[in-house]
């Protein structure tokens, strides 16, 4: 069986709209839940997901209350990884239950944190948008780094890149285990080491990076990342517009280079499939949300290979 990970953007549990409820959420995720579940029969699992929209949130309640301790990021992090991880089992529970098949897959959402540079340049220039979107107008309330975005107005964080996956041996023994896994939720709690030990960091981890890692660290067959366009385009947004179907990896490499891919949108994404393939890894699929179960069967999306 081939090992897939299929990585979701915290924003796929938000649809346009919505304000991110507990019950949109859960609803929102039994569709593309239950492609997954369709897989299971020639695939072992790994789901990773971000978690913008999500901490953002969190954050935004911590400051409207000054009577409980803030927390850091990078446990706002973590308690996005619990939030979003219950929410995966739960619909994951439904979905395999309604196939009659709930007693013959085990699944376990596994806290992860990740190793960054201390040195890294993201923490130079704040890029990762997290939170709700503002009009430029109320953007200019805030007393922290906004950058303008395809929905708005968001705060930015740094986004350093991941290099190792510290849960990464469990993380495999699991998977030998036949266990479904739930993991790197919102890129990972980014850690650095000082003498020894361990030390949170205030910054978010891009999730397709953080997931093409962790396909380098238990040898995934295949890096699915869902979102919520066809997949990834050349001249975006033009007259010319044109999404790719079958690329070799050269060739993605030669678009990227031209500055085809947004640092803020699909640019991650290119990065994460380079970086997968580069470290071992068979194929790399960017697709919409709506289309898991045709992509995985190359009808869908864009097709990334060597």
């Amino acid at each position: 069986m081939k090992t897939l990970i299929v990585a979701f953007g915290g924003n796929a549990l938000i649809k346009k709209g919505q304000k991110g409820t507990a019950e949109e959420q859960l609803e929102n995720l039994k569709k593309p839940l239950g492609s997954i579940a369709d897989l299971l029969k020639n695939h072992k699992l790994i789901i990773t997901h971000g978690n913008g929209p999500q901490v953002g949130n969190i954050l935004l309640q911590q400051t409207s209350n000054t009577e409980v301790p803030q927390m850091p990021l990078d446990i706002c992090v973590a308690q996005s990884q619990g939030q979003i991880g219950y929410m995966i089992e739960h619909a994951l529970d439904q979905v395999l239950t309604d196939r009659g098949i709930g007693d013959d897959h085990l699944f376990l959402t596994v806290l992860s944190y990740v190793h960054v540079s201390s040195t890294d340049p993201a923490f130079q220039n704040p890029s990762k948008p997290i939170g709700p979107a503002y009009p430029e107008n109320k953007s200019k309330e805030f007393g922290y780094p906004m950058k303008k975005t395809a929905k708005g107005w968001r705060r930015v964080v740094p986004s350093p890149l991941p290099e190792k996956i510290y849960q990464r041996r469990e993380i495999k023994k699991l998977l030998e285990d036949n266990f479904i896994i739930i993991t790197c939720g919102g890129g990972g709690i980014p850690v650095t080491k000082e003498n020894g030990k361990i030390k949170g960091i205030e910054a978010v981890i891009d999730k397709d990076l953080a997931s093409a890692k962790l396909g380098e660290h238990v040898k995934a067959n295949i890096l699915l990342m869902v979102t919520d366009v066809e997949g990834a385009a050349i001249n975006f947004g033009k007259d010319n517009q044109k999404f790719l179907k079958e690329i070799k990896l050269v060739d993605l490499k030669k678009y990227q280079s031209e500055g085809q891919f947004a640092d803020g949108s699909m640019g991650p994404k290119v990065q994460a499939a380079i970086n997968f393939l580069e470290s071992g890894g068979e194929k790399a699929i960017i697709c919409n949300i709506n289309k898991i179960g045709e992509a995985t069967l190359g009808t869908s999306g864009t097709q990334i290979t060597k």
